[in-house]
């Protein structure tokens, strides 16, 4: 009779344990399907050179001044050298940088999160920049070692409603989860953080310290708070199809190129408007921040239609 007991219970327990895994499976088919605004767009593409030809000029100048962008840059503090560099060059172009750390350091100017885990570090951040956001309506994650090229992003940007939910980068899947690759950079729209916010009240749809069944890296576990909230991961690219956020370094994909098609490296290795590289060394990016903002051939004007002017008082290139 013990022994039956002793089965009848691990038959039990382990019931309820497969109606637990169905039931947030389920929860996650239903939550997602059932947002409000669903928001499939899967690819997500900068306008081409001739649809910005055939805007008015007034609707131009108002849609640049319309697309600002708060940059969260996460940050070791053990390595300090990646902060520095990411201080001093790209992050000048955003609208507003604020740099987050998982803990105190004196040589660190970044809020400290007083968090070891990275989705926490992640939630933290994002919460603080909801907080103070102002008229920052678009929002870009990356990491100290990412390079983005902001004006780009902007570019992407034009003519998309931050009131829509948008959560935008390099997509990846994974079984049936698509989500966005945090070495390349998150761009997420306002409505997309605004949900999130909600959904971090919610202990089941989004455990602060994370799923502990499945534990979930921290780019999946914001893909599934995010498809609780109906909102879903498009991919980034410019009119052509080719992607805009870059897992790599510009010496690694150029170096591919060279092998796959070496005559024409420039064509295989990126799109005209990237907007991030992955992987970067400090000095990389300085040579970056040359390459992309100072060095001009003398004589040719690129005469872009469009201008995004730096945010006041800035010092940026």
């Amino acid at each position: 009779m013990a022994s039956e007991g002793s089965s009848f219970a691990k038959g039990m327990l382990f019931g309820s344990l497969v109606c637990l895994v169905f039931s947030i499976f389920a929860g996650l088919r239903n939550d997602s399907s059932s947002g409000k605004g669903n928001h499939f767009h899967h690819h997500v593409k900068a306008a081409s050179k001739e649809e910005l030809m055939r805007m008015p000029e007034s609707m131009k100048q108002q849609l640049s001044q319309q697309v600002r962008v708060y940059c969260l840059i996460m940050v070791q503090p053990k390595v300090l050298v990646h902060w520095a560099a990411t201080r001093d060059t790209w992050s000048k172009h955003c609208d507003k940088a604020m740099f987050y750390t998982s803990e105190a350091s004196k040589a660190l100017e970044a809020v400290d999160l007083q968090e070891k885990n990275e989705w926490a570090q992640i939630r933290k951040a994002l919460q603080d920049a909801f907080r103070n956001a102002s008229n920052l309506h678009w929002f870009f994650i990356a990491r100290a070692t990412t390079f983005a090229i902001i004006e780009n992003l902007k570019y992407l940007l034009l003519g998309k409603d931050p009131n829509e939910p948008f959560y935008i980068g390099n997509v990846l899947k994974s079984g049936d989860l698509d989500y966005v690759e945090y070495n390349s950079g998150v761009v997420l729209s306002y409505e997309a953080v605004r949900r999130l916010m909600e959904a971090f009240k919610d202990e089941y749809k989004c455990p602060q310290n994370g799923n502990a069944l499945w534990n979930l890296k921290e780019e999946k576990e914001l893909a599934v708070c995010l498809r609780f909230c109906g909102v879903y991961a498009e991919n980034g690219e410019d009119s052509e199809g080719n992607g805009l956020f870059n897992s790599k370094s510009v010496y690694d994909l150029i170096s591919e190129g060279m092998k796959e098609r070496s005559s024409n490296v420039v064509k295989s290795c990126c799109s005209d408007l990237a907007i991030t590289f992955s992987g970067m060394s400090p000095s990389e990016m300085q040579v970056m921040m040359f390459g992309v903002y100072r060095l001009r051939p003398y004589g040719h004007s690129f005469q872009d239609s469009l201008v995004f002017l730096p945010p006041k008082g800035s010092d940026n290139d």
